[in-house]
């Protein structure tokens, strides 16, 4: 072969070389662009909360249910008639169940009106309840044991223009996998109770979405604690929900003072891992 026939030849197998090179980068440069887009519009990491179930019947209830035992309400939705259905903020009014210690509620939808929710008044469970409009509180928890655990799992509440679980008596309340939406505190430890407690709180993997003011308030000054894990804030780009505020308590009857938020290691026991904005 001749000398030129050689460059010639060596011309044409580089050329073929840089269309080949030229074909991959485009084809990659594609794929990159679509990749792109698809994690543009799917963030890693967003989670949707829970979807509300569909109560299977609807069930009218004019006075408290007393519970001992289990109560399995088949996911029907309770609402209050009569002197359970006045549907308003009122401090006194009497709740749909009252839970004796040691008592189950499960599988229940609460409806509107639902007067004053649901009163524990030792150690109790609530699984797979449902709060579809809160009326004054979701739960009041009022054992005066320091021994008593209140168990929430599963579930969730809506509306709650003031407080969803009210911790009025002594113990431990454990809050997990549930969600909250368009409400005011998640969980309060009573602030000017006549009677005041050591309360400690645990609230793991939660869905807490906007509107909202404060997933947890505590007294420091009795000592309360609250552990926060696995927690999902939804629809709060802007983080107005506090996580969890500090008080100084009474028994007096008095407005608490509010003494800080957020994390100190002591009181709110929780890091800013634990937390996470979808």
């Amino acid at each position: 072969m001749t000398r030129r026939a050689e460059l010639r030849r060596g011309r044409q197998r580089r050329l073929t070389r840089r269309r080949a090179i030229g074909a991959l980068t485009a084809a990659v440069g594609m794929t990159a662009a679509a990749l792109t887009t698809n994690v543009l519009l799917s963030p890693a990491g967003a989670v949707a909360a829970p979807a509300w179930p569909t109560p299977s019947g609807q069930k009218a209830v004019s006075s408290t249910i007393e519970v001992s035992g289990t109560y399995d309400g088949g996911l029907k939705r309770f609402y209050g008639t009569g002197d359970l259905g006045d549907g308003g903020q009122g401090e006194g009014q009497d709740p749909m169940f009252k839970l004796k210690d040691g008592a189950v509620l499960k599988n229940v939808v609460l409806g509107s009106p639902a007067a004053d929710g649901i009163h524990c008044m030792g150690s109790c469970t609530l699984q797979n309840v449902w709060w579809e409009d809160v009326g004054e509180d979701a739960a009041t928890f009022k054992g005066t044991s320091s021994s008593a655990v209140y168990t929430v799992y599963g579930g969730g509440a809506r509306k709650a223009s003031d407080k969803v679980f009210q911790f009025n008596g002594a113990g431990k309340l454990v809050v997990t996998k549930f969600q909250v939406s368009d409400f005011g505190k998640l969980v309060r430890s009573c602030g000017n109770c006549s009677k005041q407690y050591k309360r400690t709180i645990i609230l793991n993997d939660a869905d807490i979405t906007a509107p909202g003011k404060a997933i947890v308030g505590i007294n420091t000054n009795y000592g309360d604690t609250a552990a926060l894990r696995n927690i999902r804030i939804h629809g709060d780009s802007s983080r107005k929900i506090a996580t969890c505020e500090r008080y100084t308590g009474n028994n007096t009857g008095d407005e608490p003072v509010k003494t800080g938020t957020g994390p100190d290691g002591t009181h709110c026991r929780f890091t800013a891992s634990d937390i996470s904005y979808q």
